[in-house]
């Protein structure tokens, strides 16, 4: 069942083998199947990288604006999101916009972070899943190992 919502923030230029990389370290026990779809902020809706990685394994990307991602918490804000992108951070906020959205609930009803942000090759990743998940639907959160963090 697809219940996850994989949020990524990136530099400009990422390659789609890099964001394949994250997702995976971050997914965990997770499925890779368990995918529902892909959520960004709407500054990246033409970055290669990540529409190559949309494409090649058939998952929608949701963008999300500055004002729906400012309005979205944000458990580790980053100093580069800020001042790149104007955002406390990208990664969170929109897994949990687009968990909330596969439910059409309220981020604070509705959805929660089952990874909250990793980085791995410079690419930030958080997952999230809609609160009304069946117990079985997702692994319990493990961090995954971390190579950098932007902050």
């Amino acid at each position: 069942m697809k219940t996850l919502s994989v949020g990524i923030g990136c530099r400009l230029h990422s390659d789609a083998a890099d964001i394949e990389a994250a997702v995976r370290a971050a997914l965990g026990s997770n499925a890779f199947e368990q995918i529902h779809t892909i959520a960004t902020i709407d500054a990246k809706a033409n970055e290669a990288g990540l529409l190559e990685f949309c494409s090649r394994h058939q998952l929608p990307l949701q963008l999300f604006s500055r004002e729906q991602i400012a309005a979205a918490p944000v458990a580790s804000p980053s100093a580069a999101a800020r001042a790149h992108l104007g955002v406390d951070g990208v990664c969170e906020p929109c897994a949990l916009l687009a968990a909330a959205a596969s439910v059409r609930a309220t981020i604070t009803q509705n959805a929660r972070l089952v990874v909250r942000k990793t980085t791995h090759a410079g690419i930030t990743v958080a997952i999230a899943a809609a609160s009304n998940s069946a117990p079985g639907d997702v692994a319990p959160f493990h961090p995954a190992p971390q190579d950098q963090d932007l902050r």
